[in-house]
């Protein structure tokens, strides 16, 4: 892949191919030479932890072959993967978990690290060498997140409050990922099993407070998601508990405003989106709004102005 995620293909391949194989300055990763790595584009912060969850874009190819024999390019939106049970190619679990966000990097594997002795037939020929090109988009640390639900309800009702927060933060973290992705649906499941975790009994005001924050920040995405799904009834409700935990909170009033502009209740729009325009007055977003509620609101007055003309016209043909 290039660095904008597209599948590098054509008669250049093969060549650039062959040379990597004889390159001794590539990087051996596994330690005896079965895994080797070349960086393309350098990626920023840690590197993959163990147990993540990753996103990646990746292409195969064969010795022998110009086009990839394998490739998720094509796809909006990469699969999110878990290592140790989604890769099942032992080089390319290796490789991944080198990798940094927004890395691109090639990597050449031995057979013994790609797919054996007996190769994948009819695709893969026996005893195979093959490079495969890979961006990682983006991971997130699931490990304690797959603890968590892997346990009974009981168990779950035990484990450190620390640890329940951080599970939710890693839920709505899955939820952006998908979110940003316009994949409005697997968001919505994430955010509202995040929530679903953040109800248990505080022991102090502190833990509230933590609690509150955490649930606050979930309602608002659940509220902007259901919006985009097109469900202004639901935004609406998940906006509102938001505004029980934080009554002057702009986003939550904005997000009511949005729901009921969308469902032509037009007072109650009005009065959410003033009470957010008193306390952020230049905020463009929510003074559009307003605009666009001055503008649908004239038109519904227009309209009803029309249908009782008609009315009254029909009424007077008729005596």
């Amino acid at each position: 892949m290039e660095a904008g995620g597209e599948a590098r293909a054509g008669p250049g391949l093969f060549s650039r191919f062959r040379s990597a194989l004889g390159d001794r300055g590539l990087q051996d990763i596994s330690g005896d030479g079965g895994v080797r790595k070349e960086v393309l584009r350098p990626g920023t912060g840690l590197p993959v932890p163990p147990d993540a969850t990753v996103a990646v874009k990746y292409s195969g190819y064969l010795e022998d072959v110009e086009k990839p024999f394998c490739t998720n390019c094509t796809k909006k939106l990469p699969r999110l993967m878990k290592l140790g049970k989604d890769i099942t190619l032992g080089g390319l679990e290796i490789g991944v978990r080198t990798m940094k966000k927004g890395e691109v990097a090639r990597f050449i594997f031995a057979p013994s690290y790609a797919y054996g002795q007996q190769g994948c037939l009819p695709l893969i020929p026996p005893d195979a060498t093959v490079l495969f090109e890979v961006e990682l988009i983006d991971f997130l640390d699931s490990a304690d997140s797959d603890t968590f639900f892997a346990l009974t309800a009981e168990q779950q009702d035990t484990f450190p409050l620390q640890k329940v927060l951080k599970v939710a933060d890693v839920e709505r973290e899955f939820g952006n990922y998908l979110f940003h992705k316009q994949y409005f649906e697997g968001a919505k499941d994430r955010y509202k099993r995040a929530y679903s975790i953040l109800g248990r009994n505080p022991s102090s005001e502190a833990e509230q407070c933590q609690i509150d924050a955490s649930k606050l920040l979930v309602l608002l995405n659940l509220s902007i998601t259901y919006l985009k799904l097109e469900c202004p009834s639901r935004a609406l409700k998940y906006g509102k508990k938001a505004l029980e935990i934080d009554k002057r909170n702009v986003k939550a009033l904005f997000r009511c405003g949005q729901a009921c502009l969308c469902m032509a209740e037009y007072d109650k729009a009005r009065d959410f989106l003033v009470r957010a325009q008193h306390m952020e007055p230049f905020n463009h977003d929510i003074n559009n709004e307003l605009k666009r509620l001055a503008s649908c609101y004239k038109d519904y007055l227009d309209k009803e102005k029309d249908t009782c003309c008609r009315m009254l016209a029909a009424l007077n043909n008729s005596s």
